[in-house]
C-alpha cells in the first residue's frame, strides 16, 4: 500500500496547486515561535480563550512547550504543559495509533472482521453485519449515520446498550459507499480491536501507547480525568463571557472522544508520529501499521476555511494544501473544548492545540498563521477571524432558526387536558419514557431509570417544548404528540432523539 499511497499523495499535490514540503530549516521554525507565543497570549488577555496549552515538535525534538491563561475562569490556577484537557475527538487519530501498535504486535489487523472479533455486535443489514472491519470503522465508511447512538449517550445509556442498539439504525448510505463521520462506529471498532487481548480498551491504550511513551497524565477515562488536580474546565458562553458551567463524561464513546492529555504528553505521540512509530530511536509500532492509518480512503471534499482537499483516514484527517502534505484532527465538545492537531510529515514538524472553550476558532488560526510563518514568513490571512467564524456558525443558525421557529405565539390552540398526553411511550430504540402530570404540568423523563427530566412547556395544540442541551440553555425543540381516536395521545415524536427517525414512541398500555 505504501507505494500506492506515495502516488496519491503526488498526484494530489500537483492536481490542487501545492508542491510537496520539503525539510524546514530550524531557523524558520524557532523564528515563528516568538510569533506564535505572542499571538496565543493576545487570544487570553483578549479573553477570546480562557487557557491554552501548545506544543510544537520539529525532526523529534520539541521545540516549544507552553500553557497560557487559566484552567477555569475566576479562579486561581494557571494552565501549564501538564495541564490536563478532554481532547474530544482529537482521540480518534491516538486511538488508531493504540489499534496501529495492536495491528503491529499481530493481535488483529486492519481487515479482521468484527463479526470474528465480537460475534455479537451487528449494524442495521446483514451483509455489512458480516463485512465490516476495523479499517472500515475507523475510516467511517460502515453506512452507520454520523448521529447513530450519540443521542443515547447523551440521556445516560451505557456503552453496552449503545453499542447493542446501533443495528437498530437505519443506514445513511450503502456499505463502503459513502462517508459518515461516527464516534459511536470508531468506538465499535477500537472496543473489537482490544478484544483479543482481553483487557478493556482503556488498560490497551495504557499499556500499548500511554506507557511506553511515558504520557503519564494521559487517561481514556474520565474518574481519571477528574483525579487531576491540574486540570482544565470546559467553558462555554451563554451571553455573559464565559462560564464553566458544564461536566462532560465521554466513557461510552472513550476512543472516538474520551481521551484526556496534557500539551507535554501529545509532543511525545506526535514524536512517534512523525518518526514513523519510533521514539528515541527505539521502534515501538511497526512503520507499515502505522502508515496504514495516514492513507486517503475517504474523500470529504475540501477544508471549510483553507480550500485544501481533505480525506480521511484511519482517525486522521489528510489534506493537501498550500504547505503540503498534513495530517491532523481536531476536537471539539459543545460543553467546552476546542483540541487540534496538525502534522506536516515530509518537514517533521507537528503542532497540538488544547483550549479549554466552545466555541473558538483559536487551535486551527494559530497553527494556520504558525505554518505559514514557518513555510512562507509571512501570514496568507486572518486565520483566527475566519476559524472563530466557522466554529462560532456551527450551532449559531440553527439556535436562531429554531427560537424564530418555536417563539410565543400570540393565540395559541390550547392544549387537551393534562390527563391526555400522560403515560408510557416505548420504542426499542430510545426505550421507556414517561409523560407526568403528577405536578400540574408536564414532564418528560427518559433514560435507562428515568433520571434525565425536562419540563414541558406548551407551544401549541399538541406541540411542547424542552430545553435539553446544558450549553444552549435557551433553545428550544419539539415534542409533539399523536392523538387518537379515544382523545389520548397515542404516540410522541422527540424531536432531539429523532435524527436517525428513531424519536418517535408508541404508547404502552397501563
Amino acid at each position: 500500500m505504501a507505494w500506492r499511497y506515495a502516488a496519491v499523495t503526488a498526484a494530489f499535490c500537483l492536481s490542487c496547486g501545492s508542491a510537496p514540503a520539503e525539510p524546514v530549516d530550524r531557523d524558520k521554525v524557532m523564528a515563528a515561535l516568538p510569533r506564535l507565543d505572542a499571538m496565543a497570549q493576545q487570544l487570553v488577555a483578549d479573553r477570546s480563550v480562557p487557557g491554552l496549552a501548545i506544543a510544537v515538535v520539529h525532526n523529534d525534538q520539541v521545540v516549544f512547550l507552553k500553557g497560557f491563561g487559566l484552567r477555569e475562569m475566576g479562579k486561581v490556577g494557571a494552565v501549564d504543559p501538564d495541564t490536563v484537557f478532554q481532547i474530544a475527538s482529537l482521540s480518534k487519530p491516538v486511538s488508531a495509533t493504540v489499534v496501529a501498535a495492536l495491528v503491529s504486535a499481530g493481535v488483529v489487523d486492519w481487515e479482521s472482521r468484527i463479526a470474528d472479533l465480537d460475534p455479537a455486535f451487528r449494524l442495521h443489514d446483514p451483509y455489512p453485519s458480516a463485512e465490516v472491519t476495523v479499517r472500515d470503522l475507523f475510516a467511517h465508511r460502515s453506512g452507520l449515520p454520523g448521529s447513530a447512538g450519540n443521542d443515547l449517550e447523551a440521556i445516560g445509556f451505557d456503552r453496552e446498550t449503545v453499542m447493542h442498539r446501533l443495528r437498530l439504525v437505519p443506514p445513511s448510505s450503502s456499505f463502503r459507499a459513502g462517508y459518515s463521520y461516527s464516534n459511536a462506529g470508531l468506538t465499535a471498532g477500537a472496543l473489537a480491536a482490544a478484544r483479543p487481548t482481553g483487557q478493556a480498551w482503556e488498560d490497551v491504550a495504557e499499556t500499548r501507547l500511554f506507557k511506553p511513551l511515558g504520557m503519564a497524565s494521559t487517561s481514556a477515562r474520565a474518574v481519571d480525568f477528574i483525579s487531576r488536580a491540574d486540570r482544565a474546565a470546559l467553558h462555554v458562553d451563554v451571553g455573559s463571557g464565559w462560564e464553566a458551567r458544564v461536566q462532560r463524561n465521554a466513557d461510552v464513546q472513550a476512543p472516538a472522544g474520551g481521551v484526556s492529555s496534557s500539551a507535554r504528553d501529545l509532543a511525545q505521540w506526535m514524536r512517534l508520529e512523525l518518526a514513523k512509530g519510533q521514539i528515541g530511536g527505539k521502534r515501538l509500532i511497526s512503520a507499515e501499521a502505522l502508515a496504514a492509518t495516514h492513507e486517503p480512503l475517504m474523500a470529504r471534499g475540501t477544508n471549510p476555511v483553507t480550500g485544501d482537499a481533505s480525506f480521511y483516514g484511519l482517525g486522521w484527517n489528510i489534506e493537501f494544501g498550500r504547505h503540503g502534505l498534513s495530517w491532523g484532527h481536531a476536537g471539539a465538545f459543545s460543553a467546552g473544548a476546542r483540541t487540534l492537531v496538525q502534522l506536516y510529515p515530509e518537514s517533521s514538524i507537528g503542532i497540538v492545540v488544547l483550549a479549554n472553550a466552545f466555541p473558538s476558532g483559536a487551535p486551527e488560526g494559530l497553527a494556520d498563521s504558525y505554518f505559514d510563518w514557518v513555510f512562507e514568513g509571512r501570514q496568507r490571512q486572518d486565520w483566527l477571524a475566519a476559524w472563530d467564524g466557522m466554529y462560532g456558525a456551527l450551532f449559531g443558525p440553527a439556535g436562531t432558526m429554531a427560537k424564530a421557529t418555536y417563539a410565543p405565539k400570540p393565540a395559541p390552540s390550547p392544549a387537551l387536558p393534562l390527563a391526555a398526553y400522560a403515560g408510557r411511550y416505548r420504542n426499542d430504540y430510545v426505550g421507556d419514557v414517561v409523560i407526568s402530570d403528577k405536578y400540574a404540568a408536564l414532564t418528560l423523563e427518559l433514560g435507562p431509570k428515568g433520571e434525565q427530566s425536562y419540563r414541558l412547556t406548551h407551544f401549541d395544540r399538541d406541540c411542547f417544548l424542552v430545553y435539553p442541551t446544558a450549553e444552549m440553555p435557551d433553545t428550544p425543540s419539539p415534542v409533539r404528540f399523536a392523538i387518537g381516536p379515544d382523545g389520548r395521545a397515542e404516540s410522541v415524536m422527540i424531536e432531539f432523539l429523532d435524527d436517525n427517525h428513531l424519536g418517535t414512541l408508541a404508547r404502552v398500555a397501563d
